[in-house]
């Protein structure tokens, strides 16, 4: 055990915020920036609120099957769908194991 003032030790401080990529090092730098800018000016409400029979202006890009770094999938626009923050932000919890959901695989 090693004590400190501080509150954590060097070790756990690490454990507190692991290093993740930069955006940009995950693919969403400027060209996606732009692109994801147009692709909502052509398609601007949420895919999934409109399933639901609600009208909701979406504010980001969505793969509807995760790339998961496949550069063919992330830039093939049929793969591609407008969501509001809310659904995005569901939507990855449920693939992403968030929230208590167990991850997709």
């Amino acid at each position: 055990m090693t004590l400190t003032t501080e509150g954590y030790c060097d070790k756990h401080k690490a454990d507190l915020n692991p290093k993740r990529d930069s955006s940009s090092a995950r693919l969403y730098g400027h060209k996606w920036r732009k692109e994801s800018k147009l692709f909502l000016a052509s398609h601007p409400y949420c895919a999934e609120c409109a399933r639901q029979g609600r009208r909701t202006l979406a504010t980001e890009v969505d793969h509807i099957k995760p790339h998961s770094g496949d550069l063919k999938l992330f830039w093939d626009r049929t793969n591609w769908q407008g969501l509001c923050h809310c659904c995005h932000s569901t939507k990855t919890a449920k693939e992403d194991g968030g929230f208590g959901n167990k991850a997709k695989s």
